[in-house]
């Protein structure tokens, strides 16, 4: 793994490694460990929240590692962060506060690489919950911590060997080291503007499916009818539900995608995110199979959400 050493003040602005200085921001390192404890706290305490079936999907149990991993690193700087002087040995390596801002920043690459792996993970996980026959507790919470594990080992290897990430440091003593260079997080955005688009979509959809409906339907196209109007209700009603609980967070979000602020990426992947995310893929999904496989009953329900409570009713009448 090669390191860019920026220099010192004055000659930092000859520095040439251009693209890698637009890509990251300097924080100092008590900014660093008060957002890692911020962010320790607040995912302990929706872990807590969830804590009756926390570990009934891969999301569940991918937020206790992923709150595991940020209290046992946010330990780790601030014991290094305490002992700055460089007297702190670990397996016969003396560490620094360059040992901060190195591992903040391949935390950071991990977090940002997990991203979207999670998103695919927590999709297929929501949709076989949804549509196939679920499997027991025990093999379930098996198959979850497998693929968690999974995720996180096949990551660091990523970052570690496949990527082309270069670490950046500056040039000068750990005694006089105050702050740290950590580059921003572009997959959030990704997964921010593929959401706003689903959730466009899905507005259109029952816009149009409102259209469609007002024509009356000959007898050819009274199955066709009914399907579309089952439909459009769990649209509307995904989109009303969805939209209730995340409305504030949404707004965030839309100022955030316009605005040029960039998301340090240690802090972008987060168990608040994650429970978001749960939310949006429950959303999609119930669209996408609920009117397809539970039509006959008068009510349909996806796995538990401690933030959302997805239950639709379903007009028997408007299927007959």
């Amino acid at each position: 793994m090669k390191i860019a050493l920026i220099p010192e003040k004055a000659s930092m602005r000859k520095w040439n490694i251009h693209s890698s200085r637009q890509q990251t921001m300097n924080i100092s390192i008590t900014s660093i460990l008060l957002g890692l404890g911020g962010k320790c706290l607040l995912s302990w305490l929706l872990v807590f929240l969830q804590r009756k079936h926390i570990c009934r999907s891969f999301m569940g149990v991918f937020s206790v590692s992923l709150s595991a991993v940020d209290t046992a690193v946010s330990l780790l700087f601030t014991t290094i962060h305490i002992h700055g002087d460089g007297h702190l040995m670990l397996l016969d390596l003396r560490l620094t506060r360059y040992h901060i801002c190195l591992l903040v920043q391949i935390l950071g690459q991990i977090y940002s690489a997990l991203q979207w792996p999670v998103v695919i993970a927590a999709a297929l996980d929501q949709f076989c919950t949804i549509s196939l026959q679920p499997l027991p507790s025990r093999a379930k919470w098996i198959v979850h911590s497998f693929v968690t594990v999974l995720l996180w080992l096949l990551t660091a290897l990523y970052v570690f060997l496949l990527s082309d990430f270069v670490p950046v440091l500056e040039d000068v003593s750990h005694h006089l080291l105050q702050q740290c260079w950590v580059f921003h997080t572009a997959q959030i955005l990704q997964v921010i503007t593929l959401l706003f688009l689903t959730l466009g979509c899905v507005a259109l959809h029952a816009v149009c499916s409102t259209r469609l409906l007002e024509k009356p339907p000959v007898k050819e196209q009274i199955t066709d009818h009914s399907r579309t109007h089952s439909r459009r209700s769990v649209a509307c009603q995904v989109l009303c539900i969805f939209l209730n609980t995340w409305a504030p967070l949404l707004i965030f979000l839309a100022v955030l995608l316009l605005l040029p602020l960039g998301i340090p990426s240690y802090l972008g992947l987060n168990v608040a995110w994650l429970c978001f995310l749960n939310s949006f893929l429950m959303a999609v999904i119930s669209c996408v199979v609920c009117p397809a496989s539970q039509l006959a009953r008068s009510v349909a329900a996806v796995p538990a959400d401690s933030l959302c409570e997805w239950r639709f009713n379903f007009s028997l009448a408007a299927e007959s």
